[in-house]
């Protein structure tokens, strides 16, 4: 039985000031009473296949000028903090090939976790149709981690 389960980001998180049309929207929501500060750090505490996975990205995509440097500042995870707000922490930055904003937001009873990328350019498109099977692993593992009644960081 999973408690992952992919839905529609509710209406009122921040995450939605940034969407255009044509931009990609995903979310996955698990049921938790924790607090949104708890949720995202189990949420960006990557296991080693995501972080290894972080970091051949960060390799490969060098000779292309893509950011492989996190911009400065408070962080959770490998990223930085954009916004937050009582219920909703976002953390992301822009880079030349796209921007991306990743959403945790808790209500109480469920956590949301989404991701937004907003495509700059060609290879923007052509990035996130080649991470897109990675993404999916790495944020459904990101939920199942706010999940886990025995989580401990590792």
């Amino acid at each position: 039985m999973t408690h992952t389960t992919k839905t529609e980001l509710p209406r009122h998180a921040l995450l939605h000031r940034y969407v255009q049309k044509g931009d990609f929207l995903d979310c996955y929501k698990c049921p938790t009473a924790l607090p949104v500060d708890t949720a995202a750090a189990r949420a960006m505490a990557f296991p080693f296949w995501a972080s290894w996975l972080l970091r051949l990205r960060n390799a490969l995509m060098a000779p292309l000028g893509l950011t492989a440097a996190i911009p400065d500042g408070d962080k959770i995870g490998p990223f930085p903090i954009d916004q937050r707000n009582q219920n909703e922490i976002i953390l992301g930055f822009d880079d030349t090939h796209l921007n991306f904003r990743i959403s945790i937001l808790t209500t109480g009873s469920e956590a949301y976790c989404a991701t937004w990328v907003h495509r700059n350019n060609r290879l923007g498109h052509i990035y996130l149709a080649a991470i897109m099977p990675f993404h999916i692993l790495i944020i459904r593992n990101a939920v199942g981690q706010i999940w886990r009644p025995d989580w401990k960081r590792s």
